[in-house]
């Protein structure tokens, strides 16, 4: 079942959107003025390689031309697969401009949000 989750702080409002695909996972990430595609994160779970007893992920991201967004979509893939024992693939695109402190510590703070809700569930609890 597709889930949406939405978190807003003063202009910027961040969506997220969970589409399950059999044992995989697709997060889609947009907000913003402009909601675009700035990277795109692929994480496929698997043992750690420090502690096999552990799970951990192998992500690849591609990151389009002048596009920020790929430390956030690794972020997301790599932590829900590796908490989800799944293949998470993360689409990301969010743009602000003249971008405050502030309003870049909500967008990670929502992120977090998102991330915990979502590893801890498997659904996402409603929003602030």
């Amino acid at each position: 079942m597709i889930q949406q989750w939405k978190d807003q702080y003063s202009r910027i409002i961040i969506d997220f959107t969970a589409v399950p695909m059999g044992n995989d996972l697709c997060v889609v990430i947009a907000g913003g003025e402009v909601p675009h595609l700035g990277a795109v994160a692929v994480a496929q779970a698997r043992p750690s390689l420090k502690d096999d007893t552990k799970l951990s992920a192998s992500t690849s991201v591609i990151t389009l031309l002048g596009h920020k967004e790929d430390v956030i979509a690794r972020n997301v893939a790599h932590g829900l697969a590796a908490k989800l024992n799944k293949n998470v693939a993360v689409c990301c695109g969010i743009h602000v401009d003249d971008i405050t402190p502030d309003e870049l510590s909500f967008i990670e703070d929502a992120i977090k949000r998102f991330c915990e809700s979502y590893s801890n569930t498997g659904e996402l609890a409603t929003s602030k």
